[in-house]
């Protein structure tokens, strides 16, 4: 059944990516990156299967607080010596109050500890995340100086200009690989909200989708900037 990610396809994908990419570009920048992107791929794979599986110890100390506020609840309510009308009408009303506010406090303490697991699952997905979209702005650092200006136009260098050695052919093959490393990375991502249904999370994956996808898309732009003026040369 191909309905939820495989994380061992994953790493196993960025592995070879790794491979391919050492052997195209040895001792290169980018080779490092996605050596070390595997490295957090098996990291994040324990991590979300982790965070994810229930809290058993916690579970049973929130029920176990819960039913103690309930009994203290009804403890309290009983020492509030409710009578009815019309004989004393304001202590009546006065002590529904005072029944009422008590109920209502207790409520939200009851629901803050029935969330509390949930809310330390979304803390630590949401710090892995972050440690995620750092990967992919390194990823876009890389490729940032990889412009094709360099060859289509071959201008003058400046004595700060980034040194460019790359052939056509070798600089289609890194841009490549750089998008591919972005949609891996949100792919590792995804593994979070694959295995927790939380919708602070599902939002935070989205973005990282949205922005992988943004920053493809900028890499793309310049693989076919390159494939158009080599289909040109080659027609002229």
């Amino acid at each position: 059944m191909y309905r939820t990610l495989d994380p061992e396809k994953v790493i196993a994908t960025l592995d070879q990516l790794t491979k391919r990419i050492e052997e195209r570009f040895p001792k290169s920048g980018l080779g490092r990156v996605c050596g070390e992107l595997g490295e957090l791929g098996r990291i994040t794979k324990d991590r979300a299967r982790n965070i994810a599986r229930p809290n058993v110890l916690l579970r049973g100390f929130v029920w176990l607080v819960a039913a103690a506020a309930i009994v203290g609840l009804i403890y309290i309510v009983g020492l509030l010596h409710i009578r009815p009308p019309p004989a004393d009408v304001f202590p009546f009303f006065q002590g529904i109050e005072a029944a009422m506010n008590t109920v209502f406090l207790a409520g939200a303490a009851l629901f803050s500890l029935t969330t509390f697991e949930q809310r330390i699952k979304r803390r630590r997905a949401l710090a892995a995340l972050d440690e995620l979209r750092a990967v992919i702005h390194v990823i876009d650092m890389h490729q940032l100086t990889k412009d094709p200006s360099a060859i289509l136009r071959k201008g003058p260098r400046t004595a700060s200009s980034p040194v460019r050695e790359m052939s056509q052919f070798e600089l289609l093959r890194y841009l490549d690989y750089s998008s591919e490393m972005l949609s891996l990375t949100a792919k590792l991502a995804a593994f979070y909200s694959q295995n927790l249904s939380d919708p602070v999370v599902i939002n935070a994956v989205n973005d990282l989708e949205i922005l992988t996808a943004n920053l493809s898309r900028k890499i793309w732009q310049k693989i076919m900037m390159l494939e158009s003026y080599e289909e040109n040369t080659s027609t002229s």
